[in-house]
């Protein structure tokens, strides 16, 4: 080789040496930034977890492997020199034992990353005390066990498959090292490849039997584990193991096992004898039993099932009902005979007054959009969700709605968009908004009961000593609090108030660490600035979602978090869900989402202010998170620990709701013989929400209610069904999330010979009542949109009332607010329209509801002064911004409420 070449080389070694070094670098400097905030948060044992769990599966794996490999490859390497060298010639030991090395370095890091949480799951198993009634086996063997075992499967197939390629590369490197060849090529003077072929299979038959011996073991492990896989079965007409399954699939696998078996001795006992030939043998009988099972299989199909279908799979139909039921917790929902007598009076009225008060008017979608325009107040504050919660508000239980005021930094003007605005000036959000879901102001929009920039409330619940929020839905970004730099609060008048962290979230920033963290983000500023001092925190994942899936990524999570006013504090709530697709028997959700067991088994808490995350187990009797709880010791605290003032405020989980409600149109039913013929398919209500041709279905929703048998109100979930295809309400699913009964499911069902209108048939009424529609048309005219909003189906006494809000905008303004202008109220066979719900309840029922009719004298007064305050900051920030058009659109509207106070 020329001095070129070896430079060359040279060259490409130092360059990836160097490459080697900087990846191994910023992994150690990732790793620990992660140590660093899993400590900030008590979080230390769940991050060394996996680490630990690594160690003491790959360290004992590697030095197994090592010997095992070592070993091998000298054995290989005497029987190779004996049988085809034939020539003294000592290999190279140190390139064997390097070779070892790295083969064993290689099967170690797979096989750890493959089975260390599998390995977990699998040694901290927990029963589920319920067995599988074709193995009888309980269900943490399919859930814990069965996928370890898989696993294994998977290793042992790739290590064959490794050993075979190993040996094959291992001979050709000997054969190729001896300079020799073999003595009969010397005598002959032969160097063509297909001496070279020849030699080198001179060796093979043993080695051929113990490959395929040890094949047809892994073989016999496979049919051993693919039986148990039967009860995930498609073949038959209902999830899990069918007929067919259990009484001819079942024993073939066995007898394949016990087949493939015997075949992996024979194969090793004819290698070694060098019977070739007879190898072959084991293949054939494997693939003819397989051919012949195939072959029973369709015939039993066809001349015996397919004649008697229900017969045969009726306890296989009874399984997958019952399997089901249990897993998506369902099984225990109660159900209640519902018989309608549509007898509502003004008395029924006064004795569910609490459920009347607390009918949504208002809904959630317009009610974030006026949040954002009238108490956004700045462009960088913004309302990402609304959520719905409950409060005693003059010490009456209040369904209201609430938002929290968000920093979104990003939308800084462009000057102003600079590391330190962005980073160390900007930091937080401030307070939330809340309104009733059941009261309008004298525009058509929700009554404020928590506004302005600081918090302002009558509400003594309500009222919050720390409104500030570094931690939310989209605080996405990192911050650096305690610097030199004063943190922004909020605009007074014209002046801009400032604060300094005081809390105990963040990561100190000591030289070292500020280093690590400069590295960590690629942002040499944080090194560099001289606004950061040793006093300094850096606040990391922020966004709670990211945050609570990087301490607990085994669990799932509802997306829509919602936020809780405690102790005057602002807190937020998650719920955490166990999920598997393990479950035996039980119908997988659907195709996107395959699961077919899932669990509410956890509650996060997340202080917006600190950080603090909190995990609480709600479930006791989930195995999947007892296990969890196993593995993480002291992670899950019991419910019991929660604090009472924010687990008043604890919801079922409206997706988990929603997922039940969805799975119990069809797994209501516990007949097989009617679930076999769907004679009883139910699915969720229909609605027009605005004016969605053809519907759409209706959301869950919360409200505050009386059921029938009940003597005061609830804050319950609730959907109301319709039979398949069908417009009609054959029942509705409540879910408890009050504390005495939470998390119960009751189903109201409506006796045959009860007909009760299903939302759509109302929406239809809606249409063709000639007093209504025509006001609709009236409205909808001259610039205006009327939107429909959500139809209400609520129980009162033993009748049903339908309510529906209606709003209206502007058609032509880009920034419109729709407003409640109509609210639609149907009883029976009447349906009325009038401005307010108290108005439409009293022309049905004669019912005088001074709660519901307008405004005491000097609320109304208030209400007009904060909605002109609200138009002239609104205006001025119009005039801010250039937009001259908002500018005096909003300055006419104010024009207008000044002289209805005026009038007052």
């Amino acid at each position: 080789m020329n001095k070129r070449g070896v430079s060359k080389g040279i060259l490409f070694s130092v360059i990836a040496i160097i490459i080697i070094i900087i990846v191994l670098f910023l992994s150690m400097n990732h790793f620990y930034v992660d140590y660093l905030w899993f400590k900030s948060l008590g979080y230390t044992d769940v991050f060394m977890k996996e680490f630990v769990t690594k160690i003491q599966v790959s360290v004992p794996l590697f030095i197994l492997s090592l010997l095992f490999f070592v070993l091998y490859l000298k054995i290989l390497t005497k029987s190779i020199l004996k049988r085809i060298l034939q020539v003294k010639f000592r290999p190279n030991t140190r390139l064997i034992a390097l070779f070892g090395i790295a083969i064993s370095f290689l099967v170690t890091a797979i096989t750890t990353n493959s089975i260390w949480y599998d390995y977990l799951k699998f040694k901290n198993t927990v029963h589920f005390n319920v067995k599988d009634p074709l193995f009888n086996k309980d269900i943490s063997f399919f859930i814990f066990q069965l996928p370890f075992l898989e696993q294994l499967l998977d290793i042992f197939i790739f290590i064959l498959l490794l050993f075979a390629i190993v040996t094959i590369l291992f001979t050709a490197f000997l054969y190729l090292s001896n300079p020799y060849k073999s003595i009969e090529s010397v005598k002959n003077n032969r160097s063509s490849f297909k001496a070279w072929i020849v030699d080198f299979g001179n060796f093979a038959g043993k080695e051929i039997g113990v490959f395929l011996g040890l094949f047809f073991f892994i073989m016999s492990f496979h049919y051993y584990i693919q039986s148990y896989t039967l009860v995930y079965s498609n073949t038959g007409i209902v999830y899990g193991a069918s007929y067919i399954d259990a009484n001819i699939t079942l024993p073939l696998y066995k007898v394949l096992c016990i087949v493939a078996f015997i075949v992996g001795v024979c194969s090793i006992i004819f290698g070694f004898q060098r019977k070739i030939k007879r190898i072959m043998i084991g293949p054939i009988l494997i693939i003819s039993i397989t051919l012949m099972g195939t072959l029973i299989t369709i015939g039993v199909k066809q001349l015996i099932v397919a004649p008697n279908e229900y017969a045969k799979e009726e306890p296989y139909l009874m399984q997958n009902i019952t399997s089901t039921q249990a897993a998506y917790g369902i099984s225990q929902v109660e159900e209640k005979a519902f018989d309608l007598d549509d007898e509502i009076n003004v008395q029924d009225i006064k004795n569910n007054q609490l459920t009347i008060d607390n009918i949504p008017i208002n809904d959630y979608r317009p009610t974030l959009d006026m949040y954002n325009s009238i108490q956004g107040f700045r462009i960088y504050y913004e309302f990402n969700d609304v959520d719905i919660d409950r409060y005693y508000i003059d010490g009456k239980y209040t369904q209201v709605f609430i938002s929290a005021r968000e920093m979104n930094n990003q939308k800084l003007e462009d000057k102003a968009q600079n590391w330190i605005n962005q980073h160390l000036k900007y930091t937080h959000g401030f307070g939330v908004a809340v309104s009733a879901v059941n009261t309008v102001n004298e525009s058509g929009q929700p009554t404020l009961i928590v506004e302005d920039i600081p918090p302002v409330t009558s509400v003594e619940s309500l009222q919050i000593a720390e409104p500030r929020i570094y931690y939310g839905e989209s605080t996405d970004d990192y911050v650096i609090t305690n610097g030199k730099t004063m943190e922004f609060d909020y605009r007074q008048r014209s002046e801009n108030m400032e604060n300094e962290y005081d809390g105990t979230g963040g990561i100190p920033l000591n030289l070292f660490n500020r280093s690590a963290f400069a590295l960590y983000h690629g942002d040499s500023k944080i090194l560099l600035s001289t606004e950061i001092n040793s006093q300094s925190k850096m606040h990391i994942r922020r966004n709670i979602m990211h945050r609570v899936n990087a301490i607990a990524p085994f669990l799932s999570y509802d997306e829509d978090p919602y936020i809780v006013v405690a102790n005057g504090k602002l807190y937020w709530v998650i719920d955490g869900f166990t999920l598997s697709n393990r479950y035996p028997y039980s119908q997988p959700y659907n195709k996107e989402n395959t699961f077919n067991y899932i669990r509410n088994s956890v509650k996060v808490v997340v202080d917006a202010y600190n950080g603090n995350v909190d995990f609480y187990q709600v479930d006791q009797q989930d195995a999947i998170i007892n296990v969890y709880n196993k593995i993480y010791p002291g992670m899950f605290e019991p419910i019991a620990h929660m604090p009472e003032s924010i687990r008043e405020h604890i919801r079922y989980s409206q997706e988990m709701f929603d997922i039940q409600s969805n799975v119990y149109t069809t797994y209501h039913m516990n007949n097989p013989k009617v679930f076999y013929n769907k004679q009883d398919q139910w699915e969720i209500a229909n609605q027009v929400y605005e004016e969605e041709v053809g519907g759409e279905s209706i959301e869950s929703i919360y409200l505050i209610m009386k059921r029938p048998e009940k003597d005061r109100e609830e804050f319950i979930l609730m959907i109301p069904y319709t039979p398949k295809e069908k417009d009609n309400l054959v029942g509705w699913m409540l879910a408890m999330n009050d504390k005495e009964e939470f998390g119960k499911l009751v189903v109201y069902k409506f006796t045959k010979q009860n007909l009760a209108y299903g939302p759509m048939q109302i929406e239809q009424r809606i249409d063709q009542d000639t007093n209504i529609s025509p006001q609709l048309t009236l409205l909808g005219q001259q610039g205006s949109q009327i939107m429909r909003g959500n139809m209400f189906v609520i129980p009162v006494g033993n009748s049903i009332l339908y309510v529906q809000p209606v709003y209206l905008s502007s058609s032509e303004a880009e920034r419109s607010l729709p407003e409640v202008k109509k609210v639609i109220v149907s009883y029976a066979n009447k349906i009325i329209m009038e401005d307010t719900l108290a108005k439409s309840l009293q022309k049905l029922f004669g019912a005088s509801e001074e709660k519901q009719e307008e405004p005491k004298e000097l609320d109304h007064i208030n209400d007009l002064i904060r909605e002109a305050n609200n138009l002239l900051k609104r205006a001025q920030e119009a005039q801010k911004s250039g937009n001259w058009t908002d500018y005096g659109k909003y300055l006419q509207e104010l024009e207008k409420i000044l002289n209805k106070l005026e009038n007052s």
